[in-house]
């Protein structure tokens, strides 16, 4: 059995947007003597939109048509419609994400793009996917190495570190390319950290004033060396705690730096295009890559090539965002599909016995309470491999009574577990329900408290379910 999802990347981001189409081959790796064991065998980009700066009304407003109109243009022009799209994201970035109708303009793009095209925004999820997108995670995996990448925008730096393709740790600078804008050879625009920075240093610069190129160079370097601190490659400056995107959460690296790429719009300029106009883009982008490049403090870590730059996250919105649950599942078509669901997750000392798993769930619970009401979640449980089945029994028991308030509100039950026994689970609640609810039942997939999970229509002859983790804070 073989199969494709049609994809879709959306990213909206401080400088530009773009618009790519992945397909995600779906493949049954089984004998034909075994239980199906399907899996992700392929993700290829179909078509990739042009790049084109991000349309505002003014600097606070993000000019919600036209950005329609460009993602319109591309479903056009690759010929597909809304229904094709089985999968996919739309990312809102950088200083776009703290436009005052960025949180309208994300949910109305992922209604217009397809069924199934999550809204999604946070810096960390950003680093993820940027950091997928430029192939960092892969790099790690092969090399048995912690590697990094740097994804250096208009507006963010956003950090992120795999040990052995897994993620090790994330992080987010108010450090980018059109933090400050030239035009016509003038100042345009100054963003509030960075004329913060400049009275710091000591640097007199106004909105206005001619755009000394010797001043800019400073400012780019400077910006460097606040990445270098960042990284643990200088010590750190008293200024250096107000560009953290998130206050107070600095970057934590678990390993030593040793394998770093740079990926967004600024890496073009890391890696090459050192010639031409330096204000080509109508900001510092190209002089801030270019001190980078020149750092000798960076040029001591190992740096590799990524496999995309400028369009790292758009790639990784469209085609690594997505995993699959199939197999031995069990659910309730008519639920499907299902967004936004907070993860309730249990730990191992949660999953100890049946009368602990009960209590946690149930204390748990209280985390998701709104207004005095328990909202839906996604109860996540590892269990061990091949329980036995009066253990599974136990376990149904004991999310039923837990659970108990959420279903009693007529929300659905979702049940994910980290190990392959969701269709047993599943065929073991409906059995023990004392009222029938909707029910969703996956297995193979890992998450933790924090995260939102979004589940697709059944794809694959209905054998599997796409699925989505947004990861939106780690420590």
């Amino acid at each position: 059995m073989r199969d494709e999802l049609l994809s879709v990347g959306i990213d909206i981001g401080t400088s530009t947007t773009q618009v790519i189409f992945s397909r995600i081959s779906i493949e049954d790796m089984s004998s034909g003597f075994t239980v199906p064991r399907i899996e992700i065998t392929g993700k290829r980009v179909v078509h990739r939109g042009r790049i084109r700066f991000t349309p505002l009304l003014s600097p606070t407003e993000i000019d919600m048509e036209k950005v329609r109109d460009i993602v319109g243009d591309e479903y056009r022009s690759f010929g597909v419609r809304h229904d094709d799209v089985k999968t996919g994201a739309v990312v809102i970035t950088g200083e776009t994400a703290r436009k005052r109708n960025a949180n309208e303009v994300v949910r109305k793009l992922s209604e217009f793009a397809g069924d199934f095209v999550v809204a999604t925004a946070g810096p960390d999820l950003e680093s993820i996917i940027a950091a997928r997108g430029a192939g960092a995670d892969v790099y790690s995996k092969e090399h048995s190495a912690a590697a990094a990448n740097y994804d250096i925008g208009g507006g963010t730096s956003n950090f992120a570190m795999f040990k052995n393709g897994e993620l090790a740790s994330t992080g987010c600078l108010d450090i980018g390319g059109r933090l400050v804008r030239v035009e016509g050879g003038r100042i345009a625009y100054i963003a509030p950290k960075i004329e913060e920075l400049c009275v710091y240093e000591g640097i007199r610069m106004s909105t206005g004033d001619r755009a000394e190129m010797s001043v800019l160079t400073h400012i780019a370097r400077i910006m460097t060396e606040l990445l270098e601190m960042s990284v643990g490659l200088r010590a750190k400056s008293p200024f250096y705690p107000r560009v953290l995107t998130e206050e107070g959460r600095d970057i934590h690296l678990p390993y030593p730096l040793e394998n770093m790429c740079f990926s967004g719009g600024v890496a073009d300029h890391i890696y090459g295009g050192s010639g031409g106009d330096p204000f080509i883009y109508g900001d510092i982008g190209v002089l801030l890559g270019h001190a980078i490049r020149a750092s000798e403090t960076l040029s001591r870590v190992k740096r590799f090539s990524p496999r995309e730059t400028i369009s790292a996250t758009v790639i990784g919105a469209g085609s690594h965002i997505t995993e699959i649950s199939g197999s031995t599942i069990d659910y309730d078509p008519e639920l499907l599909p299902v967004k936004n669901l907070p993860i309730l997750k249990l730990s191992p000392e949660d999953e100890a016995d049946p009368e602990s798993m009960r209590e946690a769930i149930a204390r748990k619970m209280n985390w998701f309470r709104a207004e005095g009401r328990v909202q839906p979640v996604a109860i996540s449980i590892t269990m061990k491999r091949s329980p036995r089945f009066r253990e599974i029994q136990d376990a149904a028991d004991a999310i039923l009574s837990g659970a108990s308030e959420m279903l009693a509100s007529g929300h659905p039950l979702v049940v994910v577990s980290e190990n392959d026994l969701a269709k047993v689970l599943g065929n073991t609640l409906r059995a023990r329900m004392t009222r029938r609810s909707p029910l969703v039942s996956i297995d193979s997939i890992r998450v933790s408290n924090g995260d939102y999970i979004d589940i697709g229509l059944p794809a694959a002859s209905g054998n599997v379910l796409p699925v989505i983790v947004k990861t939106l804070l780690f420590v």
